[in-house]
């Protein structure tokens, strides 16, 4: 850059000013350095289990509330567990996605059913919709029941119904759930991680 001498005491003059006015207080940046309180600092640490697949990785949610009687706290932030021993604090990218389904407006909160020959689907309460479902199994189950083999041989086998069992939960509550299906006779057994 080529620089004359009149130009030299402009620019030195400006820098002498601007660097002044700093030197007195006004500088634009003291305005926006100031202290930003931490988003996760008031809120509620709950650890859980990621619900999509088998892995189970752990997740830690955030919570914000006061934990007033009528005060409904909100999740707003999920992260993965550091601590826990599948994971160590990784998310695949539909465990990162777990906030977005908590949040959904399509999200299904409570039992519904759909009566036959229907368009709407009814709201049920919990105690109503398995009142229901453990009537028609138990109809399904005095109709289909197959108590004995061709040869005689007792196998209590009902083959028309399945139960999907849920790959998040834990080995003492899947041992149950098979225990009790087996139980009932039923075949079909599966897991939510196949799907």
């Amino acid at each position: 850059m080529d620089m004359n001498r009149r130009h030299f005491f402009r620019v030195s003059g400006a820098g002498l000013v601007g660097s002044s006015l700093v030197a007195l207080g006004f500088s634009p940046t003291s305005a926006l350095a100031q202290t930003r309180n931490f988003k996760l600092a008031r809120t509620t640490e709950t650890r859980s289990t990621c619900p999509y697949c088998s892995v189970s990785c752990g997740i830690v949610m955030y919570t914000l509330g006061d934990k007033a009687k009528n005060v409904k706290p909100s999740i707003i932030h999920i992260e993965g567990d550091p601590d826990h021993p599948v994971n160590r604090g990784s998310l695949c990218p539909k465990g990162a996605g777990v906030m977005d389904m908590i949040q959904s407006k399509d999200r299904v909160k409570f039992p519904q059913v759909r009566e036959a020959g229907s368009n709407e689907w009814k709201r049920l309460s919990w105690d109503e919709a398995l009142t229901r479902v453990a009537t028609h199994m138990k109809a399904d189950r005095d109709a289909n029941l197959i108590k004995t083999n061709d040869k005689g041989v007792t196998v209590n086998r009902w083959n028309t119904t399945g139960l999907l069992i849920s790959s998040a939960s834990s080995n003492e509550s899947g041992y149950l759930s098979v225990k009790i299906a087996r139980g009932l006779g039923l075949v079909t057994l599966d897991t939510q991680a196949r799907i």
